[in-house]
């Protein structure tokens, strides 16, 4: 019990912590006029999508907490008399939407401070790099605390109320389907305003990137938001909690294996057990690191994109040190197995092993991403080869990193190690969010600075921090793909205890098919993605040669362009294309399992956890190192900035844009998903 408190405690630290920073944040100087006038169109745009995007999604869940209530809770209750009986009320259904809530919660609050933290870090660059980088990642730590802080109080509240691994599954779920909408649809939101910025701004008629004669420039910084920000809160939200789920869930597991497959009343009351809540004290004992760490990033007022970097992996390293000391004397007092330190420890080092891999593949001061931009002068076709080749060649140290940490944890403590070596890799999530979602709001306070005519120094400065950002997103989504593998092969051992299956064999036909269904399904879902991209992109890009055909002053600078009508078609084309991925990760699952059997779906989680980590690590590799190509050359390399290197290296961003920042991030998203619905429904299938 005193366990648990210490977690609640954690959470309402966490969330008074980044109430303080918006505080902070809103006391910092705004600017000038113009300035504060362009932050308050993109805070409008961002606002408008995401009640409408949320209008969208409040039907979906409706339709889901209604259909969890009549075959979850009314029907299977009956079927299993054996479990907890305090389910007076529909309680998955309302786990389900506990979750949901949380999730969307978590990207509003993120999303409402980066809008306006963009403009005060504008403000901030005109004094020095080192108050821009503490007002934009102080925004950042905002977002990483709102998740950690909403994340474990709703599963102690959950798990004080229930007692029951499986309504606490029904939270993952709802948070994980809110996060898949809200990656898909932010992020064919933000990659359709920036192609069409990109290609008729800056490919056809040469003006500068976030120019404000562009009418999609304000959509773009707008998308920045609700993709980058919201998107990525809720996508992390669900990263955060879908480890602690299915690490509660295979302690279930493994006490049911001493009581001889028995799982009863009794044993589910001991809820204060240690396998319980060790996660929990893990990730609070993260809280408290990442608050630590938060103020150990500092830099000097020289733009180096290395002096920046090593700023943030020591705010992360300190982060990391303390929960490791954390977890151990944690251990030595709960009287466990010290083997479980061993296990946090893999589960860290493999985090910062997927991120410094992803940063050397990604970032311009390596070589890889050099070599890339290099290909520029030859034309975009060579830069699209190169790209796509270095994602793939990405994907080798991170997945053989995973493969390790599953057999050493394993080897440790067994399938729970698995889990609990996801703890350990999201424990300081805090800080590493924060990492990562202060780069769109360096990117919006670049647009800003530029539509404001602001001097030139001032957006060299929010360059360096954005193509910081670009890095730290990059090895953000890293984190959460190795994180989503190991979760989501914990959630798969939970599906087969649930549904009473000992070994999945490949020579049953059965199980074959749902591989080989399994492995298709990140690639349809990937299509569907990029497709939509490209759809919302090409009516972006008609739009914005319509204004500048039609009005001929919007670039002589005498006309305003129709910003408005740029960010309702990018607005339009999302909410209408993110129906269709969100629904087949919840459909595809429940009818496998409906029609083949439960072997069948056991076999698609197989096959979808193999074939969509290194899908989306590739896709997130690739799109992340063409954009540093790209911000290489701006930098000055091969010309700069209006060569034909420069160009090429735009239409190598405009491809990698979806790559990165929609489908391959919203890939792992997809993985967690359907092995938590085969574990909502897997009862369903007995």
């Amino acid at each position: 019990m005193a366990s648990l408190v210490i977690a609640l405690i954690a959470g309402f630290v966490a969330l008074g912590f980044g109430a303080g920073l918006i505080a902070w944040v809103m006391r910092q100087d705004q600017g000038n006029q113009a300035m504060q006038d362009i932050a308050k169109s993109i805070q409008e745009g961002s606002s408008a999508f995401l009640r409408r995007e949320y209008a969208y999604i409040a039907v979906f869940v409706v339709v889901i907490f209604a259909v969890l209530w009549v075959f979850i809770d009314a029907d299977v209750l009956d079927k299993m008399p054996d479990r907890v009986t305090s389910r007076a009320l529909p309680a998955t259904a309302l786990a389900y939407l506990v979750g949901a809530f949380g999730s969307g919660l978590a990207g509003f609050i993120g999303m409402n401070v980066a809008v306006r933290a963009n403009v005060r870090t504008t403000a901030a660059a005109q004094h020095g790099l080192n108050r821009a980088l503490r007002v934009a990642f102080s925004s950042g730590a905002v977002m990483g605390m709102t998740v950690v802080g909403i994340g474990i109080l709703g599963i102690v509240l959950m798990w004080w109320v229930w007692k029951d691994p499986n309504i606490i599954a029904g939270f993952g779920m709802g948070a994980s389907s809110i996060a898949l909408f809200a990656r898909v649809g932010g992020g064919i939101f933000t990659k359709a305003a920036d192609v069409g910025a990109d290609l008729v701004g800056k490919i056809e008629q040469g003006i500068p990137e976030d120019d404000p004669r562009n009418p999609a420039t304000i959509a773009d910084n707008v998308g920045d938001n609700v993709g980058d920000v919201a998107g990525m809160g809720a996508d992390l939200f669900e990263s955060y909690t879908g480890a602690i789920v299915a690490t509660i869930s295979l302690a279930v597991v493994g006490i049911a294996a001493e009581e001889n497959g028995v799982l009863d009343n009794a044993d589910i009351a001991a809820f204060d057990a240690d396998g319980f809540v060790l996660p929990l004290i893990i990730m609070a004992i993260g809280i408290f690191a990442s608050i630590i760490g938060t103020f150990a990033v500092r830099t000097g007022e020289e733009p180096s994109v290395g002096r920046l970097l090593w700023a943030l992996r020591g705010g992360i390293a300190v982060a990391a040190v303390i929960v490791l000391i954390g977890t151990a004397i944690a251990i030595q007092i709960m009287d466990m197995d010290f083997n479980l330190f061993f296990v946090v420890l893999t589960g860290l080092l493999a985090g910062q092993i997927i991120g410094t891999a992803t940063e050397y593949y990604t970032a311009y001061e390596y070589k890889p991403t050099r070599e890339l931009a290099e290909q520029a002068e030859t034309g975009a076709a060579t830069v699209l080869i190169a790209g796509l080749g270095l994602g793939m060649l990405s994907t080798a140290i991170p997945m053989l990193t995973i493969v390790a940490a599953i057999f050493i944890t394993y080897e440790l403590a067994g399938l729970y190690g698995i889990a609990l070596a996801a703890v350990g890799m999201l424990s300081p999530l805090g800080i590493t969010l924060a990492t990562d979602a202060y780069g769109p709001v360096a990117d919006n306070a670049g647009g800003i600075a530029e539509q404001a005519h602001l001097p030139p120094e001032v957006r060299e400065r929010t360059d360096a921090l954005d193509s910081l950002g670009n890095t730290t997103a990059a090895s953000g989504k890293g984190f959460a793909i190795g994180s989503a593998v190991l979760t989501s092969l914990a959630l798969m051992v939970s599906y087969t205890q649930i549904v009473g299956i000992d070994t999945l064999n490949l020579l049953d036909v059965n199980v074959l098919i749902g591989v080989l269904i399994g492995a298709l399904m990140p690639f349809i879902f990937g299509a569907q993605t990029m497709l939509a991209v490209g759809r919302a992109a090409r009516e972006m890009v008609n739009e914005v040669r319509r204004q500048f055909k039609e009005e001929p002053g919007i670039l002589k600078g005498t006309v305003e362009p129709d910003s408005a009508r740029a960010v309702t078609i990018a607005t339009e084309g999302a909410l209408r294309e993110m129906i269709m991925p969100g629904t087949l990760a919840i459909v595809v699952p429940i009818a496998v399992g409906a029609i083949i059997g439960a072997e069948a779906l056991g076999g698609l989680l197989v096959g979808s956890i193999a074939a969509g980590a290194l899908l989306a690590l590739m896709m997130a590799n690739a799109g992340g190192a063409w954009d540093n190509a790209k911000k290489y050359v701006e930098a000055g390399a091969l010309g700069g900035k209006g060569s034909d290197a420069h160009k090429a290296t735009i239409v190598g961003d405009t491809v990698g844009d979806p790559f990165k920042d929609t489908s391959g991030p919203s890939m792992n998203i997809l993985l967690k998903l359907m092995a938590i619905v085969a574990v909502v429904f897997g009862p369903l299938f007995l």
